[in-house]
């Protein structure tokens, strides 16, 4: 990553103006696009993790929603226990988002250890097939609302503020997107990021090398399940209720939308295309309920004219 370049530059400005966003809106009496704002960084947060399997090492999932859902119906049964406990460890948020990255890793660990044998077509197949496992796993949660979904008895607790309070879960979610950004580009610059990152140029070339490239794909669909299943908990706590729909392949889609507009395999792809998809879907619903059907065109000519995603405009090379 280069300090210099013009993503690094408009990324910085955007994640400057997004630490003021709070005070600002406060300012202006308009705390609605502080809660607008937080979807935007969690759902950021969910694509940095999905780029980091799609993006840069070619495993397009289309399950990778399933792991949102696990993250959310982890603080769901938690946020349960919690209420009926009044309180205590179980609401903590440092005991609920490590669990849910947890449960997300280890569903990643088996979903992985079955479709990374797989390539092309077959492995989007069987993802997807996983993400609608989880998403009637979710609809078979009875006393978790089913279908329905449910509202959370309890938001998770730091000390003695609650996630409720917007500015403090906008704080959370921008702190821990700002981490993860940092991670990424550390990631791939590491010796584990190059095999993930020459897997997607030419895996034959490393396995006759002795390269164990399934082992390092299957680390790597681990880590991006872990934190997904992290983002699925915000969303979780940020909407105070959680349903099925939160692992619908619907959601896989919106996830790969938001990488491949933003630039696959790039370092800040993610931020501008959830910025992107977010602030188009608040703008065009304003004007008409039938705004996907604007949205996509869009879509389709930012992808015609740079290949690269928003991040292409910026000139940034495909392994920032």
């Amino acid at each position: 990553m280069r300090p210099s370049s013009p993503a690094t530059r408009w990324a910085l400005v955007l994640l400057v103006a997004l630490a003021a966003a709070p005070v600002l809106s406060a300012l202006a009496g308009q705390m609605f696009y502080v809660f607008l704002l937080t979807k935007m960084m969690i759902l950021a947060l969910a694509a940095v993790s999905l780029n980091w399997i799609l993006g840069y090492g070619n495993m397009p999932s289309f399950g990778h929603a399933g792991f949102l859902g696990i993250g959310a119906y982890t603080v769901a049964i938690l946020s349960v226990r919690a209420a009926e406990t009044q309180g205590g460890w179980l609401a903590s948020t440092f005991v609920q988002l490590p669990l849910a990255a947890f449960f997300a890793a280890i569903a990643a660990l088996v979903i992985g250890a079955v479709s990374l044998r797989t390539r092309g077509v077959y492995f989007i197949m069987i993802t997807l097939a996983f993400g609608q496992m989880l998403f009637s796993l979710g609809e078979a949660l009875e006393p978790y609302g089913g279908d329905d979904g449910m509202n959370l008895p309890l938001y998770a607790t730091i000390g003695s503020a609650d996630l409720s309070s917007g500015p403090v879960l906008y704080y959370l979610v921008l702190g821990l997107l700002v981490l993860a950004l940092a991670g990424s580009h550390s990631l791939m610059q590491s010796p584990f990021g190059a095999v993930i990152r020459g897997a997607k140029s030419n895996e034959t070339r490393l396995e006759a090398l002795g390269v164990p490239v399934y082992r390092y794909r299957l680390a790597a669909f681990a880590l991006a399940g872990a934190v997904c299943g992290l983002a699925g908990a915000l969303l979780a706590n940020q909407g105070g209720y959680v349903s099925p729909a939160l692992a619908a392949w619907t959601y896989s889609a919106e996830l790969v939308v938001i990488v491949m507009l933003g630039g696959a395999g790039t370092l800040f792809g993610p931020l501008f295309g959830a910025l992107a998809v977010i602030g188009l879907e608040e703008v065009l619903s304003q004007y008409t309920e039938h705004w996907r059907i604007i949205f996509g065109p869009l879509l389709i000519l930012v992808v015609l004219a740079n290949r690269g995603g928003l991040s292409g405009l910026f000139r940034v090379r495909n392994n920032v």
